[in-house]
């Protein structure tokens, strides 16, 4: 959704379209209609605060569009929902997505609008982990249809698995718009100075600390997995997909490597498709 002068584009839009380049597609493309398409309208939604949290309007103008982003979201929940948001107040009911969640959202991203992050404490980064990811986890696992306490702890940990892998492979791309999430504490251990991105991302002990965020990852994957095993396996082709995909991410980005100098890395298309013909039609 277009955000210009906070001017809110109230047409129609296209959830799928809008969905259509992300990692997850290809995850949510298996799904029943009705589950497709609540999480299409979920993505659309993560996408356009999203979208506020890294415009280039001013700061001020950003924490607006998030906070009449959170009024409507009151609004679907109390029936009264601008027509664009009529299909996600459709779902919200079905699926009984919980308002808490769509706000936390919102609050991630308004850690972005608020100021550039660089370095952040541990505890800092989770919460924000949380926000950002964890978040779309809890309103994804129900309309997936996992019981309360998996799917919880699903949200939790592939939330977390999840936004690492992007803090990782794209350290370059927002020590560009002056974002660090590298947390503090791995930086101090190995002596590097956090006051820019841009330095951070050039110290050649950067790997050593890098090593430690993919042993983070990982864990948060394998408890994942854990969990996924112990659930119905209708319920969690969708997520077996997202994690499948996203740890092949992890593992082109470690692949790629963390010395100076980086290459972009790229989503090998072949082995993408094999993971989603592998939980969508066995």
């Amino acid at each position: 959704m277009a955000v210009s002068n906070l001017v809110v584009d109230d047409t129609e839009t296209d959830a799928a379209a809008a969905t259509s380049g992300s990692s997850f597609y290809l995850a949510m493309r298996i799904l029943p209609a009705a589950q497709r398409d609540a999480m299409y309208q979920v993505y659309a939604f993560c996408r356009a605060v999203d979208d506020i949290a890294d415009s280039n309007l001013p700061r001020a103008e950003r924490s607006a569009g998030l906070e009449r982003w959170r009024a409507d979201i009151d609004a679907c929940y109390a029936g009264a929902p601008r027509p664009s948001l009529r299909a996600l107040t459709r779902h919200i009911h079905t699926f009984h997505l919980q308002r808490e969640d769509f706000h936390a959202m919102i609050d991630g991203m308004a850690m972005d609008a608020a100021a550039d992050i660089c370095a952040p404490d541990e505890a800092t980064l989770d919460l924000y982990c949380d926000r950002v990811a964890s978040a779309a986890g809890r309103l994804s696992v129900r309309i997936f249809g996992m019981q309360e306490e998996p799917g919880r702890l699903l949200a939790h940990h592939l939330g977390r698995a999840l936004q690492l892998t992007n803090i990782l492979r794209d350290i370059d791309e927002d020590a560009g718009i002056n974002r660090c999430y590298l947390p503090r504490e791995l930086l101090a251990l190995e002596g590097i100075a956090t006051h820019s991105p841009e330095a951070i991302v050039d110290d050649p002990s950067l790997p050593r600390v890098c090593a430690k965020l993919v042993a983070q990852a990982r864990e948060h994957f394998a408890r994942a997995d854990a969990i996924m095993d112990g659930v119905p396996r209708n319920q969690v082709r969708a997520p077996r997909i997202m994690s499948g995909v996203y740890r092949c991410l992890l593992d082109r980005t470690v692949e790629r490597g963390f010395d100076l100098p980086r290459t972009k890395v790229s989503k090998p298309r072949a082995r993408l498709l094999w993971i989603v013909a592998r939980y969508a039609l066995f």
